[in-house]
C-alpha cells in the first residue's frame, strides 16, 4: 500500500510531460523616446533599404551588387548556418527511438570436426523518455542558435556594405585629391613662369624664383602618396569582391565625382534598433539559447527512464539437421542521480550565470547601437555644415589668388603674396575634398548603425547555397 502511494504521484508527474527550467522572456531595457537630433517618429523596416543608391553612382551600385554574393565574410557566415541546422537535427534526434540491427555468419569444419554453419541476426532498440523536457530544451537552444546564425549573416553583410562603400568613397577621394593637386601644380607652374618673366624684366629676384620653384616641387612630392592611397583603396575593393588585388584598378582609374548623399536618413527611434539591427537580434537569440540550456541542465537533476529491448535469432546448420534459436528481452531502466558531488547543481548555476551574461551582452549591444546612431547623426549634420562653409572658403581664396596675381603683375605686391594665396587655395580645396569624404563616411556609418540594407540579397544568397 505504501509503495502504491509513493509510485502514483511519481507516475502522474512523469506522465504529465513537464518541462523544467525557465521559459524564455523577451529582454527589456530602458531606452529614450527619441534620438537627440531626430523626431520621435518610428521608422519603417530599413533592412531592405538600398541606402547607397542615394550617392547616385552607377559604378558603386554595380560593385555592391557584384559583391553581395561573393564576399568571403558573408560566405563564411552562411557556412555556419549549415552547422547550426545540423545541430538542430542532433538535438531533436535524442528524443526519438533508436534502432540498430546486425547479422553475422560463421562456418566451422575440419578433419575430426563436424561441419557447422551458423547464421545469427539481431536488433536492439532503445528510447529515452523525455519526461522533464531535456531534449525539448536542447532543441529550443539549437533552434535559437540557428536563428542567431542567420542574423550573423546579416551582421557580416552590414560589415561588408560599410567596408565596400567606405573604400569606394576613399578611392574617389584620392582621385579627387590627385586631380586637385595636379591643378595646383599647373597653377604654381604658371606662377613660376610669371616670376621668371618678371625677373627678366628686372622686377623680381632670384629668391622669388627659388621660392616659387620650391612650391612646385612640394606639390610634385605630394602626388605619389595620393596615388598610393588610391591604389590601396582599389586593391581593398578587389579583396572585398573576392578577387585578387589589382583586378578592379583599371575600371576605377577613370575618375568620377566624389560620392555625396542626395537625401537624408530617417533614423526612427531607439526602440526600432531592436527590430532592425541584426547584431541585437543575434544577441537576443543567444540569450534564448542560454535560457533553454538551464532547462537542459536542470533535467539532469531528475530521474531518467529508458525503454530498451533486443531480439536475437540464430540458425545452425549441421549434418544431422537444422537448429533454430531465438531470444528476446524488453524492459525499462531507471537512473537516479543521487551522489555526484554537487556537479549537476553546479552545472545549473553555470547555465544561469551564462544566461545572465548573455542578457548583459544583449543590453550592451543595444546601448552601443544607440551610441553609434547618435554619434553618426551628429557627425553627419555638422560635417554637412563644414562642407558648406568650406565651399565658400574655396571661392574666396580663388578670388584672392586672382587679385594677388594681378597685383603682382602691376608691381603692387610681392611674390610672397601670390605664393600665400596659392597655398590657401590648395589647402582649402583639399580640405573641402576631405570634408566631403568624411560626410559620405558619416552617411555610411549612420545607415549601417540603424541596420539599413542588412537583408538585401539575403534570399538570393541563401538560395544559392
Amino acid at each position: 500500500m505504501n509503495f502504491t502511494r509513493t509510485l502514483l504521484p511519481l507516475s502522474l508527474l512523469l506522465l504529465s510531460g513537464c518541462v523544467v527550467g525557465p521559459d524564455y522572456q523577451k529582454p527589456e531595457t530602458a531606452l529614450p523616446a527619441k534620438f537627440t537630433e531626430s523626431k520621435a517618429t518610428s521608422a519603417e523596416n530599413v533592412a531592405l533599404n538600398p541606402w547607397w543608391e542615394a550617392f547616385r553612382d552607377k559604378r558603386l551600385n554595380a560593385l555592391v551588387h557584384e559583391g553581395l554574393g561573393e564576399n568571403l565574410s558573408v560566405m563564411t557566415a552562411l557556412e555556419r548556418i549549415e552547422a547550426a541546422e545540423a545541430s538542430v537535427t542532433i538535438a531533436g534526434a535524442g528524443s526519438l527511438p533508436s534502432l540498430g540491427v546486425g547479422a553475422n555468419a560463421t562456418a566451422q569444419g575440419g578433419h575430426n570436426a563436424q561441419d557447422r554453419r551458423t547464421i545469427t541476426g539481431g536488433a536492439d532498440a532503445s528510447w529515452l523518455l523525455d519526461f522533464f523536457g531535456q531534449y525539448r530544451r536542447a532543441k529550443e537552444a539549437a533552434t535559437a542558435s540557428l536563428d542567431a546564425a542567420y542574423d550573423d549573416v546579416n551582421v557580416a553583410r552590414l560589415a561588408y556594405l560599410s567596408d565596400l562603400v567606405s573604400s569606394y568613397v576613399n578611392a574617389r577621394y584620392f582621385q579627387e585629391a590627385l586631380a586637385l593637386s595636379r591643378k595646383n601644380l599647373e597653377s604654381r607652374r604658371e606662377t613660376l613662369k610669371l616670376t621668371n618673366e618678371i625677373r627678366e624684366a628686372g622686377a623680381a629676384s632670384n629668391l622669388d624664383v627659388l621660392q616659387t620653384e620650391g612650391l612646385v616641387n612640394q606639390t610634385l612630392a605630394e602626388l605619389p602618396g595620393l596615388e598610393a592611397g588610391f591604389l590601396q583603396a582599389a586593391n581593398h575593393i578587389a579583396t572585398l569582391l573576392g578577387v585578387p588585388a589589382g583586378t578592379v584598378t583599371a575600371s576605377l582609374t577613370k575618375g568620377s565625382a566624389q560620392p555625396m548623399p542626395r537625401y537624408t536618413t530617417r533614423t526612427g527611434v531607439p526602440a526600432d534598433l531592436i527590430r532592425n539591427r541584426p547584431d541585437i537580434r543575434a544577441a537576443e537569440r543567444r540569450l534564448q539559447a542560454a535560457t533553454a540550456q538551464i532547462g537542459v541542465n536542470e533535467a539532469n537533476l531528475y530521474p531518467s527512464i529508458q525503454l530498451g529491448g533486443s531480439i536475437n535469432a540464430s540458425r545452425v546448420f549441421t549434418n544431422p539437421g537444422v537448429t533454430n534459436m531465438t531470444s528476446w528481452s524488453f524492459g525499462p531502466s531507471l537512473a537516479l542521480p543521487i551522489f555526484n558531488g554537487g556537479e549537476l547543481r553546479a552545472r545549473v548555476k553555470v547555465a544561469r550565470s551564462q544566461a545572465e551574461q548573455q542578457y548583459l551582452t544583449w543590453k550592451s549591444t543595444v546601448l552601443n547601437a544607440v551610441e553609434e546612431v547618435e554619434n553618426a547623426q551628429s557627425a553627419l549634420i555638422r560635417d554637412g555644415q563644414t562642407v558648406a562653409a568650406l565651399r565658400k572658403v574655396v571661392q574666396t581664396n580663388e578670388k584672392t589668388l586672382e587679385l594677388a596675381r594681378e597685383s603682382y603683375r602691376g608691381g603692387a605686391s610681392t611674390i610672397l603674396d601670390v605664393l600665400d594665396a596659392e597655398r590657401n587655395v590648395a589647402s582649402a580645396r583639399l580640405s573641402l575634398a576631405a570634408a566631403i569624404r568624411q560626410l559620405a563616411r558619416d552617411y555610411v556609418a549612420l545607415n549601417v548603425a540603424i541596420g539599413g540594407g542588412a537583408e538585401i540579397g539575403a534570399a538570393e544568397t541563401v538560395a544559392s547555397k
